[in-house]
């Protein structure tokens, strides 16, 4: 079969990888973060909710317990038509592809046959050495969704703030029907699309008799109510804490090996790392931050050399440094741009996103670049660290003002100062 290129071995095949978030957690096992490449978390098959598996077996793969890997009708019909047909890839051969190949969205139509018949082969492999719920799980746990989200684990907890096993019939048939096509068919994007894609997902269900007729009219006749919140770098508690606690869980992991010998990665091996962190301090403490800062920035804001700018006068030559260390500055230069023709589009306006103290932390406006950077340094910054006095184990930590727009950490000292 070399013909159709790299395949998996046998040990591949029977211990599939996929990389896997690192989860953050405060003192309690409340989620703070994670770190990853892939945002994807593994959950087992008693974990997921039946009402996922039924939907995605009545729209993904009807005969799914009946074959074993390929549905032969289904295959022949895309093989005949250079694989430009759909309704031929069951379950296995998606996680196949999942797992193992990486060809997504090819136009070529001999590259798609090629493709059909690698994921055919390695899914019937799947069948011989897992169970329909092992496979099921597989799949589940490496699907993607949109936002850069894979696994139901995460999907589930990013629309709805829910585990896999806690979901209702009309929303896991939402998360089933974002599969087929994930931006698409996202309920936060394209609501009318989403609802017709998730009331399709209930028809089947009731065509498989999972539910009843009755049922189904009852489900589809429900709005679409999501709860969206998802965790990134920039988002959940402790944001400046846990940039500083990736840097030292990367040391950490240089210098610890895994059973085959490798180091561990913090963003692939999903590592849970629990911290000392009280997540009530860390939110009182943010908010508190957030209240006072909001508070002396008025008050900063009132004096007459800062509302006429004239204060710049007596630091011109840190304005002069910070606007080097831009990147509109260094992206200029590396096209040989000179200095004056550079400083030109300094002054000119463009549209932009700017810090605020509102509830988003953000105002789109119309702003030159010069004003920009002035109005961003005049933007007031403090530290908060709150240490257990006996134990000295840290309960709260409050880098800055906002972690999206400032980066640099004012309670670790030994943080790279960023512009």
């Amino acid at each position: 079969f070399g013909w159709i290129g790299d395949m998996p071995d046998l040990d591949d095949i029977e211990n599939p990888t996929a990389s896997l978030a690192s989860q953050v957690y405060a003192q309690d096992g409340t989620p703070m973060g994670k770190y990853y490449l892939e945002d994807r978390i593994s959950v087992k098959y008693r974990d997921i909710s039946p009402y996922l598996i039924q939907a995605l077996v009545a729209t993904e793969d009807k005969r799914f317990y009946d074959h074993y890997g390929i549905d032969g009708e289904g295959l022949v019909r895309a093989l005949a038509f250079l694989g430009s047909k759909g309704g031929a890839s069951t379950i296995s051969m998606q996680t196949a592809k999942n797992l193992f190949t990486n060809n997504w969205g090819t136009k070529n139509k001999l590259l798609r046959v090629i493709q059909k018949i690698k994921e055919s082969i390695i899914a019937i492999k799947l069948e011989r050495n897992f169970t329909k719920q092992e496979i099921l799980t597989l799949y589940l746990n490496t699907v993607p969704f949109s936002d850069n989200l894979f696994g139901v684990s995460n999907a589930s907890r990013t629309f709805f703030q829910k585990e896999p096993d806690r979901l209702s019939v009309e929303e896991a048939a939402l998360l089933i029907g974002m599969i087929n096509a994930p931006t698409k068919y996202n309920p936060n994007r394209n609501p009318k699309l989403a609802l017709e894609r998730r009331n399709l997902v209930i028809n089947r269900m009731a065509e498989q008799k999972y539910i009843s007729d009755d049922q189904a009219a009852q489900y589809k006749e429900l709005p679409i109510v999501t709860n969206y919140r998802k965790l990134d770098e920039n988002n959940g508690l402790g944001p400046y804490f846990r940039m500083t606690l990736g840097e030292y869980m990367k040391k950490w992991c240089k210098e610890h090996k895994k059973n085959n010998g490798d180091p561990y990665n913090l963003y692939r091996d999903g590592l849970k790392i629990y911290t000392t962190i009280n997540p009530r301090m860390q939110l009182y403490a943010e908010e508190a931050v957030a209240r006072h800062m909001a508070y002396l920035q008025r008050e900063f804001n009132k004096q007459s050399n800062i509302k006429t700018g004239s204060v710049w006068k007596d630091f011109s030559a840190q304005l002069e440094l910070a606007i080097k260390q831009t990147d509109r500055w260094r992206n200029a230069k590396k096209e040989d741009q000179e200095d004056v023709d550079i400083r030109k589009t300094f002054d000119e306006p463009v549209n932009m996103r700017v810090f605020a103290w509102n509830k988003n932390r953000f105002i789109d406006t119309i702003m030159s670049p010069m004003d920009s950077l002035k109005y961003h340094k005049q933007i007031l910054q403090t530290g908060f660290l709150a240490v257990d006095p006996f134990t000295g184990e840290v309960k709260a930590w409050v880098g800055g003002v906002d972690f999206k727009t400032f980066k640099y950490d004012h309670v670790n000292i030994n943080t790279r100062r960023q512009v």
